[in-house]
């Protein structure tokens, strides 16, 4: 049959911008069937654990699933809220100062949130998106420095979703923004704020998430990435070299990993004489179990038990206004020519 211009199907004229804000996911409660969910999604993805998968199948579900998810449950517990995951508050206080700032411009922007693992899942927030005339997307994963485990793994499931539309929509990947001068001045600023308050310390350590040290010999940008946000914002703080270090933290597995490790550098500071320090985690767009307990507390006890007297987190930028503006800013420069 052949369709007379009267009869196609109709279309809307005026489409829509949409942003769609992903960060890693989290747990829907603390308890260990939630969790165990959680982890099997996370730790299934190819990108996240590179071992062969006839070798890493028995491990992972013979093993890693009937032991960790009771010990994190108890580390959850520690964090959570009453209004849950510190998280996907955190996120979703991000995706409401968004919206409030970019209400009023002469393009409508459609914002929602998604989680890589969990809900709410990236499939179901496009397809929310779709059903507002969304037909230009942006994609912005919340990780401020790139990396095969966070940022492309979030791509991976972007574009297996928008495979499944009749018309995908026009897709923009922001990959990085760890030295937009917005988001270091933010760092910065944040960090002079917190010292205002708690006074300066000997030194501040910088600790980002680690990842294989293969991950760096394959090619990775992330570790370097790493590197250049500490630096540019030292330098924004005047810090001397011997004022501030960097270092990873969350290691998993016996492979090797970036270092040097977070836990080891607090042991060993206080052997150099430093007895008073902030740590910072300038990885992480929002406050979450790896910030919370690991650099809170558990890495708290390791600083104290080695000789340390003084030692304070400084949070992540969660949803700190001057942290929704650079988030603002990336938009406005990533859909130019869109509006």
């Amino acid at each position: 049959m052949i369709l007379k211009p009267t009869d196609h199907p109709k279309t809307h004229h005026d489409k829509n911008i949409g942003v769609l804000l992903v960060n890693l996911g989290t747990p829907e409660n603390t308890e260990t069937k939630s969790i165990r969910i959680y982890l099997k999604e996370f730790l299934s993805d190819p990108r996240v654990v590179e071992i062969p998968r006839l070798i890493w199948w028995p491990i992972l579900n013979l093993i890693i699933l009937n032991i960790r998810p009771k010990k994190s449950a108890e580390k959850y517990l520690s964090v959570w809220t009453e209004q849950g995951s510190p998280l996907m508050v955190n996120s979703l206080g991000q995706l409401a100062g968004l919206k409030r700032k970019l209400k009023g411009r002469n393009e409508k922007i459609v914002v929602e949130l998604a989680m890589r693992y969990g809900k709410p899942s990236i499939n179901s927030a496009i397809l929310k998106m779709m059903e507002q005339d969304v037909d230009k997307l942006l994609i912005l994963p919340l990780y401020p420095q790139y990396s095969g485990s966070t940022t492309a793994t979030v791509f991976d499931k972007v574009f297996e979703s928008i495979s499944k539309l009749r018309n995908p929509p026009s897709i923009r990947l922001r990959k990085s923004f760890h030295d937009h001068p917005d988001y270091i001045v933010a760092v910065a600023n944040d960090i002079e704020k917190f010292w205002l308050k708690n006074g300066k310390p000997e030194h501040l350590l910088f600790s980002f998430h680690g990842v294989p040290v293969r991950s760096l010999q394959d090619g990775d940008p992330y570790h370097c990435q790493c590197h250049k946000t500490a630096r540019m914002v030292s330098e924004k703080l005047a810090l001397k070299e011997s004022q501030w270090t960097i270092s990873f933290q969350s290691r998993f597995g016996k492979a090797e990993w970036l270092q040097p490790y977070t836990s080891e550098t607090l042991k060993e500071l206080p052997k150099k004489g430093v007895k008073n320090i902030h740590i910072i985690s300038p990885g992480f767009s929002s406050d979450c179990l790896e910030t919370l307990e690991e650099l809170e507390e558990e890495n708290r006890e390791y600083f104290m038990e080695s000789g340390g007297e003084k030692y304070k987190y400084i949070p992540c930028l969660n949803d700190d206004d001057e942290h929704i503006d650079v988030f603002v800013n990336l938009i406005k420069k990533n859909i130019q020519g869109w509006a």
